[in-house]
């Protein structure tokens, strides 16, 4: 979920950019690769894939036993790292590391299946998904979609999995069962994360054209909703009633009726909003502020910000427990995980990632 704030020229000078010039250069790194076969290159040699870390050893009282296996089942969280074409994954109850998933080139947004037998991630350089298998945490498919996936987020009933093809102006549909693509969908210009809801609709934030297209559950364009500038992270609550959008740009964050499709609200909060993810109860809203480095909580009931918690260099992603008492968040630029503690407003504990972490999606209980 990459916090592409602004989408430079590629004859534009890096001292242009309102970020630090090692921002940008990410940033570069990766928008120009759609169209410039030099700085795509700079992105493989950079992303090119770390020996595989060994996992954890099972317990001592069971030797990968069918309880361990089966039930109950691990939570796992999953880090997408765009600089190191892998995804990093860990124990979220133990808080440690678990191994590292060789993946296409520069991966960014994951998404867990609603069962937690899969997770889906977007490899952005690859123009593919990659389908990793929970229980041994391999890749098992690599489905081909359009230019630059952003985003890769399943439906709620888990049978199709939507990316937000960033380079392409589109949104391709896979079939979990068949692992093809059976629908691509014109969309806003650079689409950039999506959050489905139980009726079946998606949204999509179109960063280029700051609104949002809603996805019927046949994979029709409904309606555009006007937001911020350059929308980019969007989340929803687990009933879907409601659908929040950070406007990266705008320093805000868009409130939206998921029944009529309407903006009910816009929160003025942080600077550079980004990744998002609500509280299983819906009271809380979590924000990475990429710009401020904090992780911002919020009261749904209000918009008012309940705290700022201090993070890592440059938040991108936000994912929950499925409890909600851990919150965690990936740290592009220090290439780490904090995991927060919502009702202490404190991080518990930092773990490493790969390089530039970004998208993180964590599995159900």
């Amino acid at each position: 979920m990459s916090s592409v704030f602004e989408v430079p020229n590629p004859s534009a000078d890096c001292a242009t950019s309102s970020f630090s010039s090692h921002r940008f250069l990410i940033r570069t790194r990766r928008v120009l690769s759609l169209g410039s076969a030099a700085v795509a290159m700079l992105c493989a040699s950079a992303a090119s894939p770390p020996s595989p870390q060994p996992a954890d050893p099972p317990p001592a009282q069971s030797a990968q036993s069918a309880t361990e296996r089966d039930f109950p089942m691990r939570i796992i969280a999953y880090v997408a790292n765009s600089g190191s074409a892998s995804v990093s994954s860990f124990d979220v109850r133990l808080e440690r590391p678990v191994t590292t998933t060789p993946v296409g080139n520069g991966p960014t947004g994951v998404g867990a299946a609603p069962d937690g037998s899969h997770v889906y991630v977007a490899n952005g350089l690859s123009d593919s998904v990659s389908f990793i298998e929970t229980t041994g945490h391999k890749v098992v498919a690599t489905v081909p979609v359009g230019k630059y996936p952003f985003a890769a987020m399943p439906s709620r009933d888990g049978k199709r999995v939507l990316t937000a093809d960033w380079g392409s102006d589109t949104v391709s549909v896979i079939d979990t069962a068949t692992r093809q693509v059976t629908a691509t969908t014109p969309v806003g210009e650079l689409p950039h994360s999506i959050t489905t809801i139980p009726d079946g609709r998606a949204f999509v934030t179109n960063s280029g054209t700051n609104d949002i297209t809603v996805l019927s559950k046949t994979n029709q364009v409904e309606t555009r909703i006007p937001v911020g500038d350059f929308p980019s992270g969007i989340t929803s609550t687990r009933g879907g009633e409601k659908v929040y959008a950070a406007n990266t740009g705008s320093g805000s964050i868009s409130v939206i009726d998921a029944a009529t499709a309407k903006v009910t609200a816009t929160w003025p909060v942080g600077k550079a909003p980004l990744g998002l993810a609500v509280s299983p109860d819906g009271q809380r809203l979590y924000a990475a502020d990429s710009a401020a480095d904090v992780l911002l909580i919020i009261d749904t009931a209000t918009g008012g910000v309940l705290a700022r918690v201090p993070v890592g260099k440059t938040p991108q992603g936000v994912a929950i427990s499925p409890g909600g008492s851990r919150v965690w968040v990936t740290n592009e630029a220090s290439d780490t995980v904090s995991v927060v503690d919502p009702a202490t407003a404190k991080v518990r504990t930092t773990l490493p990632t790969g390089h530039l972490p970004e998208g993180i999606a964590i599995t159900p209980r």
